[in-house]
Order: structure tokens, then C-alpha cells, then sequence
């Protein structure tokens, strides 16, 4: 089983920035895909990016696309994202997770003020 503890999240104005980081630990070798999610108030939740952990391909929800990139530190075993341009929209808390999923973490909320 892979553990997964995020970090980075915080208050933002829109327009700012902020990276988000992923850690996992445990069975990492087993990992294939990670990947981003996040859950608004009120509505379910929702994919957000996606990177190959060996090749380094990546996948973008349409809502974050060119805003958003998210990469992987293989050797620490770790994942990013880097928001970039955020909207208020864009508050929620933000999971990651491995894909096929696993457990999911607690996730870090991240607030967008306009």
C-alpha cells in the first residue's frame, strides 16, 4: 500500500500562486500514474491533473489547463502541483492520489480571495 501525505496548501489571492506537494511513501514501486484531485463545498469531487510516474506524461482537467503543471520528484518520491493564475474557483481541498486509487489522504485546502 502507498501513503500519501500532502502539503502546501493556504490562502491565495486570484491572480497568485501557490505549489502544492505530494509525498508518498510505502509501496511506491507499484505506482504508475498520480494524480491530482480536488473537492469544492457543496459538490463532489473532481479530477484535476495526472502525470505517468516512469515517462513523465501528464493529463489536465480543461478548468486548469495552462494554469496548472503538475510534475514528480521520483527520487524523493514526490508530486507537484504548481498553480499558477488562480481563480476563486479554484478553492477546494486538493488530494492527490495514485491511479488506480488508493487510500485517499486529508487532503490541503487551498482559498482563493478575489
Amino acid at each position: 500500500q502507498v501513503q500519501l501525505v500532502e502539503s502546501g496548501g493556504g490562502l491565495v489571492q486570484a491572480g497568485g500562486s501557490l505549489r502544492l506537494s505530494c509525498a508518498a511513501s510505502g509501496r511506491t514501486f507499484s505506482i504508475r500514474d498520480m494524480g491530482w484531485f480536488r473537492q469544492a463545498p457543496g459538490k463532489e469531487r473532481e479530477f484535476v491533473a495526472q502525470i505517468n510516474w516512469s515517462a513523465g506524461n501528464t493529463y489536465y482537467a480543461a478548468s486548469v489547463k495552462g494554469r496548472f503543471t503538475i510534475s514528480r520528484d521520483n527520487a524523493k518520491n514526490t508530486v507537484y502541483l504548481q498553480m499558477n493564475s488562480v481563480k476563486p474557483e479554484d478553492t477546494a481541498v486538493y488530494y492527490c492520489n495514485t491511479i488506480p486509487y488508493g487510500s485517499w489522504g486529508q487532503g490541503t485546502q487551498v482559498t482563493v480571495s478575489s
